[in-house]
């Protein structure tokens, strides 16, 4: 119980002010301890009570839980670099329409590479303005809220809310003509942390596969 606790106020007690992110992810990663010491602690209750064990169901089932979910974040990010700014085009990444934020540069940019190689431009068979209004439509059935947009200039800016914590992560996308078509480039940067777990090139995917 007292993992399921810590894991129950990690994420609002983030999302809601209640503290830093960094106490958040302290409590997020001390109740995947507490779950796995309660699953060992009931293996050895078991093994002592025999057959009256059934009693032990409860706490197995709440220190698995209290153990699994960080256990599952963590297994997604295995792998993944200590980077938290993730685009399409590292040579000359979509810039933020109203977040100031410049790119890291090479540095990321190799540990991309290496780490994200299927992260590249989208080319779509459409004008860059159909694009334009693809991509658009695409972002907001994401979910993201848009707070920038110009047709004219092929820009987009919009920021999505991560579900548990509630971080906020700034996406920039650009549609520029090229060929007989147009190409798509996204960028997607977090706020907070060094790294992202991963999270920016989840996202950076998801919409690729949402514009096909």
């Amino acid at each position: 119980m007292a993992g399921l606790v810590l894991l129950a106020l990690s994420g609002p007690g983030v999302r809601f002010e209640l503290f830093g992110y960094r106490t958040g992810l302290m409590l997020f990663r001390w109740s995947g301890y507490v779950g796995l010491a309660a699953v060992v602690l009931v293996v050895i209750a078991f093994l002592l009570a025999r057959r009256r064990a059934g009693w032990l169901v409860l706490p197995l089932l709440a220190g698995a839980l209290a153990w699994s979910v960080p256990f599952q974040l963590q297994r997604q990010a295995t792998g993944a670099p200590p980077i938290n700014d993730i685009t399409t085009d590292t040579a000359n990444p979509p810039a933020y329409m109203t977040a100031k934020v410049g790119y890291p540069g090479e540095q990321f940019a190799r540990q991309q590479r290496a780490a994200y190689p299927d992260i590249q431009p989208i080319p779509v068979a459409l004008s860059p303005r159909e694009a334009f209004d693809r991509a658009l439509r695409a972002a907001e059935s994401m979910g993201w809220e848009v707070v920038g947009s110009d047709a004219k200039a092929g820009t987009l800016e919009a920021v999505d809310t991560t579900r548990w914590f509630g971080f906020k992560d700034d996406i920039a996308i650009r549609v520029r003509a090229e060929g007989a078509g147009s190409r798509i480039d996204i960028r997607s940067k977090s706020r907070v942390g060094r790294g992202d777990l991963g999270t920016n090139a989840r996202r950076i995917r998801a919409y690729a596969e949402r514009l096909k």
